[in-house]
């Protein structure tokens, strides 16, 4: 197995961290008997030769001893070792974005090359081999027919479900890279998909069949889905279906730690995937199949829906009434809490979860969520073992949908010696309906430390709910926080920031305003300043001076604030257009989005900024929120863009809908964008 590995000169061959010298104890220690030294071995395959996906010189190196530890039957885990083969051949350079994902490449030749292997495993007697084999059949052996026949043959003798699950997926993968052999693959699928098959099979059969050939589904897809879903989860009551895979006595390895955090139902929660997955934007047939999940007798089943109706919610608008009142239901009333392995705890916590990253969406869940919050004071504040305490999911969730019956929780909370820092950040969701909670916000801004290295973490979300709740009597401590914060405390010109942006939302009238503001004029947090001031006495030659400055300046971020200070100036700040046309030429388009929205507002033409909205909109999605709201001022001179806007509006898809990734808000942000797009529409 480790012919030759001591001739590789491993010392100058690299690692995500440094020196790949340590891989030959890496490779050796995947063929070691103690399953502790196994994990290991493979958890620095994965986090050093491995890491992330990239492939090292060093991980070519690996891939033949690979192979041959893949051969060897007297090696325990062997399924894990082509799985990793697998991984590699689909990795990518650390230079690189991606390689291609199929294969291509020199890790692609490299697993390629060894390719015969996987004909061989396939048929292996470890059904984790031949479960992992199947894939790596697919992807790496340029045989087509051979390959399918290969797939076809095993099928038809192999008698573990799990297997047949990857065989079936198998298939779909293969139609997929060679569709001019897809004919027969098909056949064996819709074969797969009907009686007497195990309805795990089926179900597989139809996610395949959904994502190469959706022609070839049901008419009834989601009735027959829901049908098969529940005929299997019978059969894992009643013990007639393969038992999921336990982690309980996995070393306690990075891989084993991933395993126990898997779902209780994972086979269920990957076939589900697939399927919706595979449906892509027919949004109304998933909608009937989420409601059809989470009506299932099995909680199993309910919990996996929660998690699908996350993705769908994510990445699609529609009317999601229905299905999210449903996962509402899937918190009991209050009757259970948050906590524990037990499956109905996990349902509890998916669906807080969800629910917490829809926002004002969840609102046909707030009953639900009040029930919980209600019946559970002790889940009110989420307290962890290393850092500061944050308030409990179902309470966030609540007071996120904008639902005032969190007000007087809150306030309970508010009350307690230690405050969860994420409060004042909640609050801001709950609009007016939160107005009793300023006394209370005011009261703990006054006795905020001003020389702690938490000053910020605590400081800025109370800062935040106060200028939401426009809280004018908070400008006391909010200018012992401008004047006292010291220096050299983390952060300090965020904390600044934020509390001169209350001012401003506060506006004039209160004594002692006015000099604290004209004494940041020249710090770094200039151009919110003068904004501020702008708001406190309108004296836009008071400002003027400072915001052109700042618009001259070398930090992008600071020239964006002074931007948008400028446009609130309208006309007065004339002296500023060399400035803002600059930005109208400057790489980031941020920036130019900001520019040209400010120059109009400034000069009133629209012929130079026009071109510059489209542009933007076009170019990245997350700034059309700034484009809408320039042309819900523009009016009658912006319905030269209003065709972007139309198109917005009638778009199933999220404009910040991403593959590899998404943000905790990115629903919040693409529903504040349809509101005003829609405000432009109407205007």
């Amino acid at each position: 197995m480790f012919t030759g590995i001591d001739e590789v000169d491993w010392a100058s061959l690299r690692h995500a961290y440094g020196s790949a010298e340590d891989v030959p104890g890496l490779l050796r220690g995947l063929a070691s008997t103690d399953p502790a030294e196994r994990a290991g071995a493979l958890d620095g395959m994965y986090g050093a030769v491995h890491h992330q996906g990239i492939v090292y010189d060093s991980t070519l190196a690996c891939v033949p001893f690979l192979l041959a530890l893949a051969a060897c039957e007297e090696v325990a885990d062997r399924g894990e070792l082509v799985e990793l083969l697998v991984s590699i051949g689909q990795g990518h350079a650390p230079e690189a974005a991606v390689e291609g994902g199929d294969g291509c490449g020199p890790a692609g030749a490299a697993v390629r090359a060894g390719a015969e292997l996987f004909a061989t495993l396939v048929g292996d007697r470890d059904s984790g081999v031949r479960r992992a084999a199947a894939e790596a059949l697919v992807r790496f052996l340029d045989q087509p027919a051979r390959v399918l026949g290969l797939l076809r043959q095993r099928i038809t003798v192999e008698r573990d479900d799990r297997v047949l699950l990857a065989l079936t997926e198998g298939l779909g993968l293969f139609v997929r890279r060679h569709p001019a052999h897809a004919c027969d693959a098909l056949d064996t699928l819709l074969t797969l998909g009907t009686p007497p098959y195990d309805p795990g099979l089926r179900l597989a059969a139809l996610g395949q069949l959904a994502g190469c050939a959706p022609h070839l589904l049901p008419a009834d897809l989601v009735p027959t889905v829901v049908e098969l879903l529940g005929e299997r989860s019978e059969q894992r009551r009643s013990g007639r279906s393969t038992p999921p895979e336990e982690g309980t006595s996995d070393p306690d390895s990075l891989a084993g730690r991933l395993r126990r955090l898997r779902p209780s139902d994972e086979e269920g929660a990957l076939l589900l995937r697939t399927l919706h997955t595979a449906l892509g934007g027919r949004v109304s047939d998933r909608i009937a199949l989420l409601e059809g999940q989470l009506t299932s007798t099995d909680p199993a089943d309910r919990c996996n829906a929660v998690w699908m109706a996350a993705g769908l919610f994510r990445e699609w608008r529609a009317d999601y009434t229905v299905p999210v009142a449903l996962i509402g239901e899937q918190l009991g009333a209050g009757a259970r809490p948050l906590a524990g392995a037990a499956v109905s705890d996990r349902l509890c916590d998916a669906a807080v979860s969800v629910l917490g990253e829809l926002f004002h969406l969840a609102a046909p869940a707030a009953d639900h969520l009040h029930a919980l919050v209600t019946a559970h004071p002790d889940l009110w504040v989420h307290r962890w073992e290393r850092r500061a305490p944050t308030l409990g999911g179902a309470l966030k969730s609540l007071a996120r949908s904008g639902d005032p019956r969190a007000t007087p929780v809150l306030a309970q909370v508010l009350a307690q010696p230690v405050v969860p820092d994420d409060l004042g950040r909640v609050i801001v969701h709950l609009g007016r309906s939160a107005a009793p909670l300023a006394p209370a916000l005011r009261h703990r801004l006054g006795q905020m430390p001003l020389d702690s290295p938490e000053t910020y973490d605590r400081a800025v979300p109370l800062l935040a709910a106060l200028t939401a709740l426009a809280d004018r009597e908070a400008v006391p401590e909010v200018l012992r926080l401008v004047r006292g914060v010291a220096d050299g405390v983390r952060l300090r010109h965020r904390i600044v920031e934020s509390a001169v942006r209350a001012l401003d939302v506060f506006g004039g009238g209160t004594e002692g305003v006015v000099p604290v503001l004209r004494g940041l004029l020249e710090s770094e947090c200039a151009g919110v300043a003068a904004g501020a001031l702008w708001s406190v006495e309108g004296d836009a030659s008071a400002v003027l001076p400072v915001l052109v400055r700042e618009l001259a300046g070398a930090d992008a971020h600071r020239r964006r604030a002074a931007a948008e200070v400028l446009a609130r100036l309208g006309s007065s700040a004339r002296d500023a257009v060399p400035g803002l046309a600059r930005m109208v030429e400057a790489g980031c388009v941020w920036e130019r989005a900001v520019g040209a929205g400010a120059l109009w507002r400034v000069t009133g033409e629209v012929d130079g900024v026009l071109p510059v909205l489209r542009s933007a909109w076009g170019e990245r999605p997350g700034v059309r929120g700034v484009v809408a709201a320039c042309l819900v001022d523009m009016g009658a001179a912006g319905a030269p863009l209003h065709d972007l806007v139309e198109a917005e509006l009638a778009a199933p898809r999220r404009h910040l809908a991403r593959s590899g990734g998404y943000g905790g808000q990115d629903v919040l942000e693409d529903e504040r964008l349809l509101a005003v797009c829609r405000e432009v529409s109407a205007g």
